[in-house]
């Protein structure tokens, strides 16, 4: 996670996000996002959820830090992925120094680099676990098509780390394309939760219906005002007692009582409200977390 440092609204994101709403950027919003960056962190720590909390860097003009997930991704061979970003001043998120850190301080192994930045000056993008929702197990990437997910890039990704895409298109309630595929959609070990209604074309709902189910998922559907409220932003942890559900207090209460039983049979439901952050990033929780797959340098050793 990276605590923001110069949280604003970002006038370079708001065209092909639809879930953001725009504002002039002032101290107290700043501050807002940084309590509810700190709520978040200790939520996840009170359950057990090992954090890897870094500062973000008030020189950099970075209104987006908060959401590292987006510009990198940590896999279980030791991969490290860096990925190309729509806004330019999204790519200034990259920080070689936290890659350097969770291998030097924190006692990970990493063994291979994939850079897929170069796409950036063809404007082929890809963000991270914003634009792919990774099956590990069945090593299925599924990815909705839109201005910050670009296919060529994505097979790319998929070649590199042996994943399958799945593509599709998805539109809000307004028919405009959903920015991300984390808003849509959300895998875990034994659970998924997606917005079929969004899933533009019959075909493709079926397919990734289909897929889903015979990876042995059991299928949590949410509807277009549900995704809205980022139901379906969400992200299995690894916990002190067990695996925990991670997302923020307007996607738990944007699910009814079906839906929240669904989720409680795969772990532990655990939210934090951060309104800021949500109405002015158009983001939500799963996209302040930058989940670590990496092995540990000394297997005997577990990473800290």
């Amino acid at each position: 996670m990276v605590r923001p440092a110069a949280f604003a609204s970002n006038p370079e994101t708001l065209a092909s996000n639809a879930f953001q709403s725009a504002a002039i950027a002032t101290e107290e919003m700043a501050a807002r996002a940084q309590v509810e960056f700190d709520t978040v962190a200790e939520v996840l720590t009170a359950s057990g959820v090992h954090v890897h909390a870094f500062d973000g860097r008030a020189e950099g003009d970075c209104p987006d830090e908060v959401f590292p997930n987006n510009w990198v991704s940590f896999h279980a061979d030791g991969t490290v992925v860096l990925y190309p970003m729509l806004a330019p001043s999204r790519r200034r998120e990259r920080r070689t120094d936290i890659i350097e850190s969770l291998e030097r301080e924190h006692g990970y192994a990493i063994s291979r680099a994939v850079d897929l930045t170069t796409h950036e000056a063809h404007e082929r993008f890809l963000e991270g676990t914003g634009s792919l929702v990774l099956d590990h197990i069945s090593r299925v990437a599924y990815a909705c098509r839109s201005p910050r997910t670009n296919e060529r890039a994505l097979n790319e990704f998929a070649e590199q780390l042996a994943y399958t895409p799945l593509v599709f298109d998805a539109l809000d309630e307004n028919g405009t394309q959903v920015y991300h595929t984390n808003v849509v959609m959300a895998v875990g070990t034994r659970f998924a939760v997606v917005c079929l209604e969004a899933i533009a074309n019959p075909a493709d709902r079926k397919t990734i219906t289909r897929q889903l189910e015979s990876s042995g998922r059991e299928i949590v559907e949410i509807e277009l005002a549900q995704m809205h409220d980022f139901a379906a932003n969400l992200l299995e942890l690894e916990g002190r007692d067990g695996h925990v559900i991670a997302l923020s207090a307007s996607a738990l209460s944007a699910l009814d009582d079906s839906q929240i039983r669904q989720l409680e049979r795969h772990g532990k439901l655990v939210s934090a409200a951060i309104p800021t952050i949500e109405t002015f990033s158009g983001g939500s929780l799963r996209c302040m977390l930058a989940e670590i797959h990496l092995p540990a340098a000394n297997t005997a050793t577990v990473p800290g």
